[in-house]
Parts: C-alpha cells; sequence; structure tokens
C-alpha cells in the first residue's frame, strides 16, 4: 500500500486531467486534477510502471488511464489488480493505492463542529474540548470514517458517521476494514484497506 498527501499547489497537473476537469466549475476543476495529479506521481514509484527498479523514472505512472465507475469512485481500467483512492479537502489532495480492492483515502482540513454534528458521529465527548482541539480531533475522526466507507466502496450509503472511532485512536479495525491515521501529515489523513489484501 501506498498513501501520498500534499498542498495542492505542490503538485503537478498533467494534461489528461485539466482536460477531462473542464467541464468542472474552476476550484473543483483543480481539486480534481491535482487528486490525479499525485496519484499518477504515487504510481511512478510501483515497478509495473517503471519505478522502483532502480531506475528512478517511473514515467508509465504519469500517463496511465484513471477512469471513474458511475458511483463516482475511481479506478484504473488497464490495471483492474490495482486499487485506487483519492481525496481533497481545502487545499490538500490525498491519493493511495495497493494491489487487490478496497483501499480509501482521505483527508480534512479541520473545521468547527458543532455538538450536534459531533453527536451524529459518535463522537459527542469531544464537545467538552476547547474548539480548536474539537475541531482538529474531529477531524481526524471524521477522515477514518470516510476512508472505511471508501474501502467498501459504499461511500456515504455506507454511514460514515457509524463506524467507531475513539479520540486519539492512531488505528483499528470495522467491520472487515483496517484503518490508520497517516502519521507526519500537517492535515489529518486516513487510509483503510479491506482485511486479507
Amino acid at each position: 500500500m501506498r498513501v501520498a498527501v500534499a498542498a495542492m499547489g505542490d503538485v503537478e497537473l498533467h494534461p489528461l486531467d485539466v482536460q477531462a476537469a473542464a467541464h468542472l466549475p474552476v476550484v473543483r476543476a483543480h481539486e480534481f486534477a491535482a487528486a490525479r495529479g499525485l496519484l499518477r506521481s504515487l504510481l511512478t514509484e510501483l515497478p509495473e510502471f517503471g519505478g522502483g527498479d532502480g531506475d528512478g523514472e517511473g514515467e508509465g505512472g504519469r500517463n496511465v488511464r484513471i477512469a471513474a465507475r458511475e458511483s463516482g469512485q475511481p479506478y484504473l481500467p488497464d490495471h483492474p489488480d490495482l486499487s485506487i483512492s483519492l481525496s481533497h479537502d481545502g487545499g490538500y489532495v490525498a491519493a493511495a493505492c495497493q494491489r487487490g480492492e478496497g483501499i480509501g483515502v482521505d483527508v480534512q482540513v479541520p473545521v468547527p463542529a458543532s455538538e450536534g454534528l459531533l453527536r451524529r458521529c459518535g463522537v459527542g465527548e469531544l464537545a467538552g474540548l476547547p474548539q480548536s482541539e474539537r475541531d482538529w480531533e474531529f477531524a481526524w475522526v471524521w477522515t477514518v470514517q470516510e476512508a472505511c466507507v471508501k474501502a467498501t466502496g459504499e461511500g456515504l450509503s455506507g454511514r460514515p458517521w457509524a463506524v467507531p472511532v475513539a479520540r486519539g485512536q492512531a488505528s483499528g479495525r470495522w467491520g472487515g476494514v483496517r484503518w490508520s491515521r497517516v502519521r507526519h501529515s500537517v492535515v489529518p489523513v486516513s487510509v483503510a484497506f479491506l482485511e486479507g489484501r
């Protein structure tokens, strides 16, 4: 499994992604292209794309076809053995890939979280924290919850708010999904994958 996170401005955009995003509003188009650009960069590290074998090139990953299922979930039509996931929020993008099915990644810039939202997401105890700490912890929780339902392929229909995550918990399991927070990130990012992969 490989995971990457970056500020959108630090990602090289690929012409294919810019073209694919042309129908979107400007901000959404940039997020879309930057998330795919980060994935392309990540793929260059894999041996099947020419990376990781000592030559350091990996150019095959830069030109791979990226498509989206009807549900919006991204995939690589020419590499069905690889599972991918993309996320973007507040000027940051995240990408993840692994061999086999079922990976999810989520990035979340902390925003004010109401007490009602905290309760709905199963972390009402965060309401007693100072606002900045509450918002930071809630962002971590939400990245875990969202990554888990992306890994199952269900997205929001998988009820991410029902995924139990304790304050400060760095890794765990939910059903057949294992998850962990991505350490050393400037914003909350979590990754999840189906167990047995």
